[in-house]
């Protein structure tokens, strides 16, 4: 059983790799909530009311995707459980959730941490795909897929928002250490827009996987 969680910021492709991967190794994709989700549009329209509410409900999603990844092999999430804790505190950090609602969450999450129905097989996937993107293609790709909530011209706020969200994803995927990770560079392979540079990837991730289990092999 093999478990790739894809990272990274919004507007990084993670979709798009989750989607081109699942069609590679013949598997199931399990994607994040986001064009069925009901709370999402009423986070931009008013991010410090909807926060709380927001995280709890990519939470409560996530956790359920988990559960039915781990029925069958090599299947693939588009975004890790691990992210959510820097996704809800850059929030409160902007005056967007109080101290109380941070500490339930808080609380909520490492309850539900070892609760995964992996925890007695393993506590964590086998391999942690970051997509690393600058500001200005995680800004491109925001305005080209088009979601009017998430546009500049909406919400001019949202400029910084994005600017520190993405800053953060660095430092949160140089101390990750839950589980064998490598780093996609997504300006320099463009595996959204140009077909040879996604064969790169997905044979840098190929070849990650296969080092992986050699060294689980030699271990066992």
């Amino acid at each position: 059983m093999t478990l790739l969680v894809l990272a990274g910021t919004i507007g990084a492709g993670k979709t798009s790799l989750t989607k081109y991967l699942s069609d590679h190794l013949g598997t199931e994709a399990f994607y994040e909530s986001v064009d069925d989700n009901e709370v999402l549009p009423l986070f931009y329209k008013d991010p410090t009311k909807y926060a709380f509410l927001l995280q709890i409900y990519f939470l409560n999603k996530r956790f359920d995707s988990i559960k039915q990844a781990y029925t069958d092999d090599n299947n693939i999430l588009d975004r890790s459980i691990f992210e959510d804790s820097l996704l809800f505190h850059l929030n409160a950090d902007l005056g967007r959730a109080t101290a109380t609602e941070v500490r339930v969450y808080d609380e909520l999450l490492a309850n539900m941490m070892q609760e995964l129905p992996f925890a007695a097989h393993k506590k964590r996937p086998d391999l942690l795909i970051h997509v690393r993107v600058s500001f200005e293609t995680m800004l491109s790709r925001i305005q080209k897929r088009g979601r009017s909530y998430e546009q500049l011209e909406a919400d001019p706020t949202l400029y910084d928002y994005y600017k520190e969200l993405n800053s953060r994803y660095d430092a949160w995927y140089d101390t990750y250490d839950e589980s064998p990770k490598m780093q996609i560079d997504g300006d320099v392979l463009d595996f959204v827009e140009n077909e040879a540079d996604r064969k790169k990837v997905i044979d840098m991730i190929d070849q990650r996987v296969k080092e992986l289990n050699e060294q689980q092999s030699k271990a066992i």
